[in-house]
């Protein structure tokens, strides 16, 4: 498993603390298990936060790109005679 970026560790951990003061100024909870299960789902939404951030140098797998084409090479007819004239009698 490759190793999570910078910005993936600050948007996950922006994630948890603003999630999670939010829920528990919201809720007003006092009890202690109130308390663990916000601060159990401010760490999932964290989580998911830290994941979904796109890795640079990656492009999104959705976009495919079309294979490359092969060049075309242009074949030109060579050109038709001219029709043959004749020269006036002087």
């Amino acid at each position: 498993m490759p190793r999570p970026t910078a910005a993936q560790l600050a948007y996950g951990s922006c994630t948890v603390i603003l999630s999670t003061l939010a829920m528990l100024l919201l809720s007003q909870t006092s009890s202690g298990a109130g308390i663990a299960l916000i601060a159990l789902a401010g760490l999932a939404l964290g989580l998911l936060v830290a994941l979904t951030v796109p890795l640079p140098g990656k492009r999104p797998s959705a976009v495919e790109q079309p294979a490359p084409r092969e060049p075309v090479r242009a074949s030109i007819p060579a050109p038709a005679p001219e029709p043959m004239r004749e020269r006036a009698a002087s």
